[in-house]
């Protein structure tokens, strides 16, 4: 196996990845923000980057200044850096969406992850980027679907943000961590930049809602996210205002093309959908997992 320095471990992406990379037998180190990455990078074999700003918090300033400290890191380690990217850089075009989709991205926050990813692939450096759609897992409060489309579970209600029946993708962290530790094993096979999309589960909330009544055995009804209230909050709560501008991406189909990673990793099996769903419902308490 090898060592590998986990940046943001106690973030979505980066504990989902701290715990794949330990239970597959890598040692782990975890970065402690303030302190020195690239010392704490030597003797690395891969630096994963999960440090993101919390609720879109500066991204125009933070995202940049996060980007050279890790690529600073891996010149100065020798390390292969793993990326998780997402899917804003390339706009409202067409899907499915794969590494050849052009970036072109119509919002101000794919702009700085599409210059992102732009620096990491001039680099130079080894790199792998591993892009997913909407984060979901369990364990993690800060995803979308934790903090907002169950939080009403309990009363019977599915808070969604876009149209119900429209085709989405979706990232099980627990599994893409687990790719994440596949890559990285056969890093030495891989392109110098390697944008790899992971294409996960593609739901919609109607899938979601049928899958969560018959788990349940309740019926549930759809709520609507209060896009008119965070509008005009907007000028005053930068969180309101972050998603409104993600808020084409809840209506917009869309996908991941598998065709790429299936190649690299023809034995990657993801967890069903339904599973994923159950232990949702176990976290909530409100079935058993299966």
């Amino acid at each position: 196996m090898g060592k590998v320095l986990v940046a943001g471990a106690s973030g979505n992406f980066g504990a989902a990845a701290a715990r794949a990379f330990q239970e597959a037998g890598w040692e782990v180190r975890r970065y402690q923000r303030g302190t020195d990455m690239a010392q704490a990078a030597m003797g690395c074999d891969v630096i994963v980057n999960g440090l993101n700003p919390p609720m879109y918090h500066n991204w125009a300033r933070l995202i940049p200044a996060i980007t050279a400290q890790v690529l600073d890191a891996a010149r100065a380690s020798g390390a292969t850096v793993i990326v998780p990217g997402n899917v804003y850089v390339y706009g409202n075009q067409p899907g499915p969406w794969g590494a050849e989709t052009p970036h072109v991205p119509c919002s101000r926050k794919g702009a700085i992850r599409a210059e992102m990813e732009a620096q990491y692939r001039a680099s130079g450096l080894p790199v792998i980027l591993l892009r997913g759609g909407d984060f979901v897992d369990e364990t993690s409060a800060g995803t979308f679907l934790n903090m907002v489309t169950l939080k009403g579970l309990a009363k019977g209600k599915l808070t969604i943000a876009g149209t119900p029946d429209v085709q989405r993708a979706y990232a099980y962290l627990p599994d893409m961590a687990r790719v994440a530790v596949a890559l990285a094993e056969r890093r030495a096979e891989l392109p110098r930049f390697a944008d790899i999309p992971y294409a996960g589960l593609s739901i919609s909330m109607a899938d979601l809602k049928a899958e969560i009544e018959r788990q349940s055995g309740r019926k549930l009804r759809y709520t609507q996210m209060p896009w008119g209230v965070m509008r005009l909050l907007s000028p005053v709560w930068e969180l309101a205002r972050e998603l409104r501008e993600m808020r084409y991406l809840y209506d917009l189909p869309h996908s991941l093309d598998p065709a790429y990673l299936a190649q690299i990793l023809p034995e990657h099996q993801d967890t069903r959908f339904e599973q994923v769903v159950a232990v949702h419902l176990a976290a909530r308490k409100a079935v058993k997992a299966a």
